[in-house]
């Protein structure tokens, strides 16, 4: 499935390490470019929130970039975990292909 046993960058150290900190953002002016509450771009940064189509379609805005960017890395690390989790891969372990009926 994934070609690597390296976790990913998550979003949350995109966002901060990537364009914040170079820029000299802050979370409350990205916030404030956003239209949302700091609280949420906290999430983000520490990784308590998952980016959600809205989420990705702001920051794209705001940065300049696309949304499907932010999209791809969160599905790269929503990929990564559930492949790297014990329980969720046990989970996943037990489907099977469906055998075609000709």
């Amino acid at each position: 499935m994934l070609s690597t046993e390296r976790k990913p960058v998550s979003p949350g150290e995109m966002l901060a390490e990537e364009f914040l900190a170079p820029l000299g953002l802050t979370q409350g002016a990205l916030a404030e470019a956003m239209g949302v509450p700091r609280k949420l771009v906290n999430e983000l940064c520490n990784g308590r929130r998952a980016v959600t189509a809205d989420t990705a379609l702001m920051l794209a805005r705001v940065f300049g970039n696309t949304p499907e960017f932010w999209l791809n890395t969160q599905r790269r690390t929503d990929l990564w975990e559930a492949l790297h989790t014990p329980a969720r891969r046990k989970r996943i372990d037990r489907a099977r292909a469906l055998e075609r009926v000709a």
